[in-house]
């Protein structure tokens, strides 16, 4: 190539280069506008293991300041270190153990404006008829009452803030029943979620706290661990599953951060179903 046809060629990817960058940035923008969490406190619970540590480092990601909460303290030390987050160790099954998450957060990050309910846990695998009361307990307290209880507690500093955003993580199981696998109380909590969503929604829309659960299907974790210990199982998730993927955490992350940041500005008192298409069938 010679010289005058490298300046021309110059001189013609120069307006397109730049339009090229002008076009990226702009998407980037954008895409910062409405899901960058800059200097946003954040409460995920459940945050040992799982989806609540998957969501955890999608927070941070997006700026947002997250405090960490679930029992396992080691295990919570090492991911703050990670997202430069905060650790709070609590069990959450302890309702007046609780009470004492929000003000740890408070203190140590400053006023929350985002909460992500995501612990949660089977107590028994019995069926109904048999079900023993205090393990029925255990996960309504758990499951249920503890987002309540949170929520009660984020609720003034949101008020606050002017604006807030609290995401429940509930199940597909909260929804439609699943043969062969046993949860009715675990079933009526995560049900339960989405009958509390929608009344907070509406009552706290005045204050511009949004108020919506995300429910959902399959994917490994400590809970679903021996639906994936056998061959037979596996091919049962698959077969009954539209999408010819298996689900994961990082698929439901998705959900909660068009719900945590301005994308789902207008989005309150919903249950979004992420799947891969198993209630719709």
């Amino acid at each position: 190539m010679t010289p005058a046809s490298e300046t021309a060629n110059a001189a013609h990817e120069g307006p397109a280069a730049a339009a090229t960058d002008a076009a990226d940035a702009a998407v980037t923008g954008a895409t910062a506008r409405m899901f960058g969490l800059d200097g946003r406190v954040a409460i995920v619970t459940g945050a040992s293991s799982g989806l609540g540590v998957a969501v955890a480092r999608a927070l941070a990601a997006f700026g947002a300041r997250v405090a960490v909460v679930a029992r396992r303290l080691d295990k919570l030390t090492e991911l703050a270190k990670e997202i430069d987050g905060l650790p709070v160790a609590c069990d959450l099954s302890d309702l007046s153990a609780v009470r004492t998450v929000v003000p740890a957060v408070v203190e140590g990050l400053g006023a929350p404006e985002i909460l992500v309910n995501g612990a949660g846990s089977m107590f028994t695998y019995e069926r109904a008829e048999s079900e023993p009361v205090e393990a029925s307990r255990r996960t309504i307290d758990l499951n249920l009452l503890a987002p309540f209880l949170l929520a009660q507690d984020v609720f003034p500093h949101m008020i606050a803030a002017g604006r807030g955003t609290i995401i429940n993580i509930s199940s597909i199981s909260g929804k439609v029943g699943i043969p062969g696998i046993p949860q009715a109380s675990y079933a009526a909590s995560k049900a339960g979620l989405s009958g509390l969503t929608s009344e907070l929604a509406v009552q706290w829309a005045r204050h511009s706290i949004r108020v919506n659960t995300v429910a959902p299907g399959f994917f490994r974790s400590e809970i679903t661990g021996p639906l994936y210990s056998s061959e037979k199982s596996i091919e049962y998730l698959r077969r009954n599953t539209p999408l010819p993927k298996e689900g994961t955490a990082e698929d439901i992350v998705g959900a909660v951060l068009w719900l945590a940041g301005d994308a789902g500005s207008y989005v309150t008192g919903q249950t979004i179903t992420v799947d891969g298409g198993w209630t719709a069938r």
